[in-house]
């Protein structure tokens, strides 16, 4: 999971772990390419989730839609004859991250009409993020259909082809938000809950591996190929049980 490939802004004060370098970024998928794995978008990669396919492969995602994906990711990711997803927040194409921007103190260009058909006349792939990037449990049910289907129609306008992958915006979800979410068409979904999906993971909850800013690529190399992220969620998970026993 990704956001920005791009250098972060020096006077950016919160939130830089959101940024990963270009040359970082591409020393990375240098090492999947160097051992064996085949980087895939999300509809690429369904067969392996669906257990009709085998193989090393790593799915690579990037959240929002930023021009910088286009102009630092595509070129490494064609480089190594990778694929990827991008999830666009489709009320803000060609805009900047309103969600958040106050939050960071900092407006990112996001990916205009062309710019997204650019991407996916790359080989790439455009998901879904929702049309404004909301708290999904936290809409109403017709405000939940507007967001999530309305995200896939707006998409499906723009670039004249199918958009089956949807990504939750915060990880925000429960069962209600995957039920809409499947009903919409979408083929899967992915949360921001830490770990690597295997075979019989659910595919309207599929876990994720952060890559951030300050990562190495020794730490990339953990996450990535081994059940590190699985288990850090695993001990999260403990420990807040542990808490709300001790709190009750």
């Amino acid at each position: 999971m990704y956001h920005n490939i791009a250098q972060a802004p020096r006077d950016l004060k919160r939130w830089r772990s959101l940024y990963v370098s270009p040359g970082a970024f591409a020393r990375q998928m240098w090492l999947l390419k160097r051992l064996g794995y085949t980087g895939l978008s999300m509809s690429d990669a369904m067969p392996y989730l669906r257990g009709e396919r085998h193989g090393p492969i790593a799915v690579v995602t990037l959240d929002d839609g930023y021009v910088d994906n286009l102009e630092c990711a595509l070129p490494v990711l064609q480089r190594y004859g990778f694929t990827a997803t991008c999830y666009v927040v489709s009320g803000s194409i060609g805009r900047y991250n309103n969600w958040d921007a106050e939050k960071l103190a900092v407006q990112k260009p996001l990916m205009t009409s062309a710019q997204l058909r650019a991407w996916h006349e790359g080989g790439m792939e455009v998901g879904a993020h929702t049309r404004t990037h909301p708290h999904l449990r936290q809409c109403n049910d017709a405000q939940l259909r507007d967001e999530i289907a309305g995200s896939k129609a707006d998409l499906e306008d723009i670039l004249g082809a199918p958009v089956t992958q949807f990504c939750y915006p915060y990880g925000d979800m429960d069962d209600r938000v995957a039920e809409v979410t499947r009903a919409s068409g979408y083929a899967a979904a992915t949360t921001t809950q830490r770990g690597r999906a295997t075979l019989g993971t659910d595919l309207y909850r599929l876990p994720r591996v952060q890559i951030a800013r300050h990562h190495t690529l020794p730490q990339f190399a953990i996450r990535a190929f081994t059940q590190y992220e699985n288990k850090r969620y695993e001990s999260r998970r403990y420990e807040n049980r542990g808490n709300e026993s001790s709190r009750a």
